[in-house]
């Protein structure tokens, strides 16, 4: 259940196989340094044992890219264990721990649809929407005469998570996020 992929087509959040061991790349760096060769810099973690690395590959590197089967569930909840979510059709219950969702979780809001990835029977990881609508629950009143355009403030979200905002965003406004930035989008 793999395909190859070339070291310079690795991207944030793919999951690989090296060893046997089942890896998500968490950053990556291409770099072309002067008169060398260049080469991808890859820090990654381990799914089975949470342990992280980093690595260098060639660009002529050629790596195994784990084939994930995506299954339509429903997030329940979050304890200290980690975040439960829903099969909506057969109303089986999985766990993920929050280390293998990572910044993810900040994201997720309860009854929302998500895909889960599965590497055979075993749950992986969440792959996310591009955007995603949150509640602004406290953040700081604008400054009266701020006319700065690039200013920005902290806004708590719903879910817990800080993301930073333009200075006319209030308490009770809903944004729109970027999944993969974590940055402002626009009001929703």
């Amino acid at each position: 259940m793999a395909t190859t992929i070339a070291a310079t087509r690795l991207k944030r959040g793919m999951i690989i196989i090296q060893n046997g061991d089942l890896l998500r790349i968490l950053d990556l760096e291409h770099k072309t340094p002067g008169n060398l060769r260049g080469f991808v810099r890859v820090k990654t973690r381990n799914l089975r044992n949470n342990s992280s690395s980093e690595q260098r590959l060639r660009s002529e590197d050629v790596v195994e890219r784990a084939v994930l089967d995506e299954k339509q569930m429903q997030y329940l909840y979050s304890d200290g264990d980690g975040h439960h979510f829903m099969d909506t059709e057969t109303y089986e219950q999985i766990h993920l721990s929050s280390e293998a969702l990572g910044d993810s979780a900040g994201y997720l809001k309860p009854e929302t649809t998500i895909s889960v990835e599965f590497f055979g029977a075993e749950p992986v990881g969440i792959e996310l929407h591009q955007t995603v609508d949150l509640t602004v629950v406290e953040t700081v009143p604008a400054i009266k005469g701020a006319t700065a355009t690039n200013q920005l403030k902290p806004a708590t979200v719903e879910t817990g998570m800080v993301v930073q905002v333009p200075p006319f965003i209030g308490e009770g406004d809903v944004i729109r996020v970027n999944t993969e930035t974590g940055e402002y989008q626009s009001r929703a």
